[in-house]
């Protein structure tokens, strides 16, 4: 069975969790690791009309059978870990997760800082969540790690061995990035990036796997880029435009309004090329065109949505396997097997 890599194209919010949540449900891979920064990034699902926020766990939590794993390269906020337990109990989540004993620690110094600090909140525009400092002290090799915490003991795994067991074993494994490859931090536009790499390879060491042991990367656009924060966005609109196309965002991390932009095909084929794309994703088509809301047959799909999808393929050079065409779990066009 194989692996993939589910990581955002643009800067962040592209529905990555809708189709982590597909995948998870559709292919029902036995283990779903998280890669990614931390906390400052947050996935939202609609499961039958609910919506579940998560920004420590795995997003592919609903698939029950599923063992789910934080990986060593993911910074851990132990309170936010623990919440996130309780708002997902009915999901069976405290006896199937396991957090790699090298994570480092967010502590409440941190978010402190990364709050009160003009420069990292005010100029750059971070999320206040404390990731940027806890990683600066990993870097300097001060940081906590969750082997530190007692209260984490109970779910205290080592991720990479785990996921490479499972691979040898034939499992399907699912990993899962955050934020987006506009936001990191070697090919993002910086200074206003996170504070790590974000792209396909950086998530595949976060959970332990070597280039080898991934057979496809998924890489996530949505039709109208959305961007949280300071910082370039050559295809950006105004506000009142983003109104008139009945596109208002707000970031499930911070609730800032998402500034919006028109898709970006030079910078998506960049994207997809540095991300070693083998298949895209792209999201909220029916933002793009109102008449395929819903849809889940492509040749059903208007005409005008058919043309934008087919452009995308044919600019970026990867095919679209995955289409989201509303925001519940259901509405989404897979191509996959037509690829």
């Amino acid at each position: 069975m194989p692996s993939y890599i589910v990581v955002g194209g643009q800067w962040g919010d592209e529905g990555k969790g809708s189709v982590i949540a597909y995948l998870a449900t559709k292919d029902e891979p036995e283990v779903i690791a998280r890669g990614g920064v931390g906390t400052n990034a947050g996935h939202s699902v609609f499961i039958h009309g609910k919506k579940y926020a998560v920004r420590q766990l795995p997003t592919g939590f609903m698939q029950r059978e599923a063992r789910l794993l934080v990986g060593a390269g993911v910074l851990v906020d132990p309170g936010v870990f623990f919440r996130e337990l309780e708002h997902l109990k009915d999901f069976g989540v405290a006896s199937r997760v396991g957090i790699d004993a090298r994570c480092a620690i967010i502590e409440e110094k941190h978010k402190e800082l990364d709050r009160t600090n003009g420069y990292l909140h005010g100029k750059i525009g971070t999320t206040g969540s404390g990731c940027g400092p806890a990683n600066a002290d990993r870097v300097m090799r001060t940081a906590k790690l969750a082997k530190d915490i007692k209260e984490l003991e109970p779910y205290l795994t080592d991720v990479a061995v785990e996921v490479n067991d499972a691979l040898d074993e034939g499992k399907l494994v699912l990993v899962e990035g955050t934020q987006g490859f506009g936001l990191s931090l070697y090919y993002g536009t910086y200074p206003y990036v996170t504070s790590k790499d974000t792209s396909a390879s950086a998530i595949a060491s976060d959970v332990g796997i070597g280039p080898t042991r991934v057979d496809d990367v998924i890489v996530v656009f949505k039709s109208f880029p959305t961007r949280v924060g300071a910082g370039p966005f050559p295809t950006e609109m105004s506000q009142e435009e983003a109104e008139k196309l009945g596109v208002v965002e707000y970031g499930t991390v911070t609730g800032r309004r998402r500034r919006v932009g028109w898709f970006d095909f030079d910078f998506a084929r960049y994207s997809s090329r540095i991300n070693g794309a083998t298949m895209l994703a792209i999201t909220m088509l029916d933002k793009y065109e109102r008449g395929a809301f819903g849809v889940t047959d492509y040749d059903k799909l208007p005409k005008r949505a058919k043309e934008f999808i087919e452009e995308i393929e044919e600019r970026v050079g990867v095919p679209v396997g995955l289409i989201k065409t509303g925001p519940e779990l259901e509405h989404i066009i897979d191509r996959r097997e037509n690829l």
